[in-house]
């Protein structure tokens, strides 16, 4: 049979692991991406000897990541090297309390001590039990394509569905380990990007916990984008053609079926189209109505992750006693929850996260600089204007100084801001969302848009909109995810490429 080929729309996490996957399974495969570079949200922005990435900066869950290459027999060390961060991270509390989450925990156990006498103790039982849930959850529920009910109707699962917590929020969970606010705050932090508050939050996602405090906080060197780049140096290896600078404005159609995809650059043929760009923007733009998966009403109803203000900051001298990453809980999280899930809105007095790459990697800035990415998030599809991002920018940066007993803004030489008119203008983001959908219950699995297109034969989706859901690890799942099931769908028996071709 003649080489099926494959268009996959949009080069980001979930559009690379897509088109690997499928080059892997023997297709022809195309990416066409929409910028001027790989990477979707994880971007790489470089001006005036600073290098930021954009988007994604933790790297966590590297199981994950060792499972995706080695699906290819590579290891994660053909291509980028990695370092454990040690502290992983800092949090700042009101009133100058803080804590460094170490790699041992011996600095977070001797704080919780402190905070509340016998919470370390108890946070070996609370770890055992996110332990459990990550290897259910990571290793068998986010690998199914979520098409059918039926796929859910396991032993293992069914059995361990008490265990999983899946009907209790992760407010009520943490509570009845800890009860200090802070130590609360500190377990609750890894879903603040879920979607929900944690009231509202499936205490499944403890499973979180697990991946922060025990699998570690790491750093490819050279950033978030030296993942990317490894993606992308493994896709031309398979044979993978990437177009960039090329954006889909359209398909041609054969019966039930994508013929062609068009281009600002001209015309693909295609035998199967996988959509990793933005889930809606082509459902309701780029397809006929006749096409679309849902109503724009549908669309409307559905709940997303947040959105982000960022800040890329290049300053000419250093901050000191300054980690890698800093949270910044000085001000109530409940509040800021609210304002991005509750009642949305502008937060009143926004909690706030700082990378400083530049402690980790000397390469990212100038000799004796420091590069600075500020992030607050936000209630998606706000009104999102320069004067308030810039009094937004203001308010956080007095916090911070305060918080570093240093001043910063006389020695900025490089700042940029990016919001939701950006991630609406770059990626299609429908209402300028930053993460994706929500990982609320009612949007879980079956209940997430589907990865298959209901009347078009050939296509897909992939991507932060569908499942398993957002974050880097589950872009990448989602790539092998829809990958296996096209070639099943189709019962494609191709010849398996593993030759380097570049």
């Amino acid at each position: 049979m003649q080489t099926p080929q494959a268009i996959v729309i949009g080069g980001g996490f979930s559009g690379l692991s897509t088109a690997i996957n499928l080059a892997h399974k023997g297709l022809n495969v195309t990416i066409l991406e929409k910028n001027e570079q790989v990477g979707g949200r994880a971007r790489l922005y470089q001006e005036k000897g600073f290098t930021f990435d954009m988007g994604p900066s933790w790297y966590w869950m590297p199981d994950v990541f060792e499972r995706f290459f080695e699906k290819f027999d590579r290891k994660v060390s053909d291509y980028y090297t990695l370092h454990r961060l040690d502290p992983g991270y800092e949090v700042y509390f009101p009133e100058g309390d803080k804590v460094s989450v170490d790699a041992n925990l011996e600095s977070l156990g001797k704080w919780m001590e402190r905070r509340e006498p016998g919470s370390f103790a108890k946070l070996t039982q609370f770890l055992k039990e996110a332990e459990y849930k990550y290897e259910v959850g990571i290793n068998d529920l986010v690998y199914k394509p979520s098409r059918s009910i039926t796929e859910f109707i396991d032993v293992r699962l069914l059995k361990g569905l008490v265990r999983m917590h899946v009907l209790r929020s992760m407010r009520k969970h943490v509570s009845s380990f800890f009860k200090d606010p802070y130590i609360r705050q500190l377990m609750e932090f890894p879903i603040l990007f879920l979607g929900a508050v944690p009231d509202n939050t499936p205490a499944l996602y403890s499973l979180m916990n697990y991946a922060d405090l025990k699998l570690g906080t790491w750093y490819p060197e050279g950033g978030m984008y030296s993942v990317v780049q490894g993606m992308e140096k493994l896709a031309l290896e398979l044979g993978v053609n990437i177009q960039l600078d090329t954006e889909v404005t359209g398909f041609e159609f054969n019966d039930k079926s994508i013929s062609a995809v068009n281009t600002n650059k001209g015309t693909f043929d295609a035998d199967v189209v996988v959509a990793s760009a933005d889930y809606n923007h082509v459902d309701q733009k780029l397809l006929p109505k006749k096409f679309s998966n849902y109503t724009p009403s549908y669309w409307d109803r559905r709940k997303m992750a947040p959105s982000s203000l960022l800040f890329y900051v290049g300053i000419n001298c250093k901050v000191k006693n300054m980690e890698h990453h800093c949270l910044f809980f000085d001000a109530p999280f409940d509040e800021h929850a609210d304002a991005i899930y509750t009642n949305p809105r502008w937060p009143e007095t926004p909690l706030y996260y700082v990378s400083n790459t530049s402690k980790t990697d000397k390469h990212v800035a100038p000799e004796g600089g420091e590069a600075l990415t500020f992030l607050i998030p936000l209630a998606p599809d706000l009104e999102d204007t320069e004067e308030m991002r810039e009094k937004y920018f203001n308010m956080i940066m007095d916090r911070f100084e305060e918080s570093m007993g240093q001043s910063i803004r006389n020695n900025i030489v490089l700042k940029r801001s990016y919001a939701m008119l950006d991630f609406k203008k770059d990626y299609h983001a429908f209402k300028g969302n930053a993460y994706g959908l929500a990982n609320t219950l009612d949007q879980t699995a079956i209940l997430k848009p589907s990865l298959k297109n209901r009347h078009l034969k050939n296509l897909y989706y992939a991507g932060q909109l569908t499942v398993p859901g957002p974050g880097v690890p589950p872009s990448l799942i989602s790539g092998i995810v829809v990958g296996d099931e096209i070639v099943k769908d189709f019962n494609w028996n191709l010849k398996q490429n593993t030759t380097v071709t570049v």
